[in-house]
């Protein structure tokens, strides 16, 4: 008998797909947000009450599959595993804080801006479960292009730069995956796009070390590593807050969630002849991020060079291929998203009523503010990782993993630990201890609704912390089956 949990997949991108439409229409001064808010609101609490409809099916899979383009091999595939549902678990939780800190803010064009979103939303759902490689591309530039559009309208006076600078590397990645997804259906035995059919398809090790730099460059410029990061800091900077919580909080977790689904399964082989390559890009974009953020004075610049690091510490952590490793950077995926949009949140409180981000004009905000100053103060501990904070865990199993495959090379990637301590303890001092200055002395006690989306980041991140198992059980399974599928090619 046919419910709507059947086929829960394809509610995740119609729920918010169709919030979008209305919200394009809907010109009238807030009913747009508002609208967008609630549409956020339904897709979370159809994610969370499918656990309690499904219970463990989540933790197997569940699979949809419609008529599509039949006449080119690809269907319309959805597939929910553990990894996919982490990570629109990520999404729907995000989109609600993201939206609810940022309504009111003011903004020419609402309804366009908040139609957008919405799209972006369901686009990165889509990412998430498609199991066809046609579909995978779609929703990929469905995500990116409301993306781009966000940046360029939205954002500093530099913006247009930003967001073009932004769509060449996005676009020159997308060509590139576009070229290796049609070479794969071409030696596919049933000329197909179906994800498993590319898992079926033999490769020689020319082929398979062209296509595996296509997908990676595609990857790791989403991510961003290093050196495909220099869109990064100005794209996050110049956008409007919210457009830069989407971008550090979710979609970068497209590229790592893309080498698990699909580079390494595709191309085994070449992964053992360039996987050191790969973790030697990531920890040098781990150390050099780290080192340029102790340096910033702008809080945004801050935060987006300290993404690139976290990220960086995923990607190589993939590369290892060790059982712990994964299920680390599983779950660090969506613990890593809670707390670069809480600190997000926080950057934004401080420019909207002082007009400026420099850390060097600020001081004095916890005898203002204190309950923001600590909630942050959670925030940033949880973002380097102290134990009992939801970071702690995740990152201990990477670096674990990233031991057992080579020593020297976690040593190295340890050194961000201690860098990114220095960074964040300074913002801390340097914005909300010390006295107040003439700019930091009108600084008020931030709204009801701020603390209250705060708090809950902060219980999310204490809860997490003390109690990672669900999140743990939720990824094993799957993650330990596509491992398995890379050992044994």
């Amino acid at each position: 008998m046919f419910t709507a949990f059947d086929n829960f997949p394809a509610l995740l991108i119609w729920l918010p797909l169709l919030g979008a439409l209305p919200a394009f229409l809907l010109r009238k001064e807030g009913a747009a947000g508002r609208w967008a808010l609630a549409s956020s609101l339904v897709t979370f609490t159809v994610t969370v009450a499918s656990l309690f409809f499904q219970g463990e099916k989540h933790y197997a899979l569940t699979q949809v599959s419609y008529v599509w383009l039949p006449d080119f091999g690809s269907s319309f595939t959805l597939t929910l595993d553990g990894i996919s549902w982490i990570l629109c678990l990520l999404n729907a939780v995000s989109f609600p804080v993201i939206l609810g800190s940022t309504l009111g803010t003011c903004r020419d064009r609402q309804h366009v801006f908040f139609g957008l979103m919405l799209m972006a939303q369901a686009g990165l759902n889509g990412v998430f479960l498609s199991a066809d490689a046609l579909g995978f591309y779609f929703f990929w530039e469905l995500a990116l292009i409301p993306v781009y559009f966000l940046a360029s309208l939205w954002g500093g006076e530099r913006r247009v730069q930003a967001a073009f600078k932004f769509f060449i590397y996005t676009f020159a990645g997308s060509v590139l995956m576009l070229a290796g997804i049609l070479w794969m259906h071409m030696r596919t035995t049933d000329q197909s796009f179906s994800l498993a059919s590319f898992y079926r398809t033999s490769l020689d090790p020319v082929e398979q070390a062209w296509l595996f730099w296509a997908f990676f460059l595609a990857f790791a410029i989403k991510m961003p590593v290093f050196p495909f990061h220099t869109w990064q800091p100005d794209a996050y900077e110049q956008s409007d807050t919210a457009v830069t919580m989407v971008l550090s909080g979710v979609m970068v977790k497209m590229g790592v969630f893309a080498l698990i689904r699909w580079l390494l399964p595709l191309f085994p082989d070449a992964l053992k002849r360039f996987d050191e390559i790969a973790i030697l890009l990531c920890i040098a974009g781990m150390l050099y991020a780290s080192c340029i953020a102790m340096v910033q004075d702008d809080l945004k610049r801050m935060v987006a060079y300290s993404s690139i690091a976290h990220v960086g510490l995923m990607a190589a952590a993939v590369f290892t291929v060790q059982q712990e490793a994964w299920h680390g950077v599983l779950v660090q995926m969506f613990n890593h998203g809670v707390n670069i949009i809480g600190l997000w949140v926080v950057v934004s409180l401080i420019e909207s009523q002082l007009g400026v981000r420099k850390i060097s004009q600020l001081g004095g905000l916890a005898q203002k503010a204190p309950s923001l100053a600590v909630l942050l103060t959670v925030i940033a501990l949880a973002n380097i990782a102290l134990p009992l904070t939801n970071a702690f865990v995740g990152e201990f199993l990477m670096f674990n993993g990233l031991y057992r495959h080579n020593p020297w090379y976690a040593a190295a990637a340890g050194l961000s630990i201690i860098l990114s301590a220095v960074y964040m303890l300074n913002m801390i001092r340097n914005v909300f201890l010390g006295g107040t200055n003439d700019l930091t002395d009108g600084f008020r006690e931030v709204s009801f609704r701020h603390r209250a989306i705060l708090a809950l980041l902060v219980v999310v991140i204490l809860a997490a912390g003390v109690h990672p198992e669900p999140m743990f059980r939720l990824v094993e399974d799957t993650s330990d089956l596509i491992l398995k599928r890379v050992q044994s090619r």
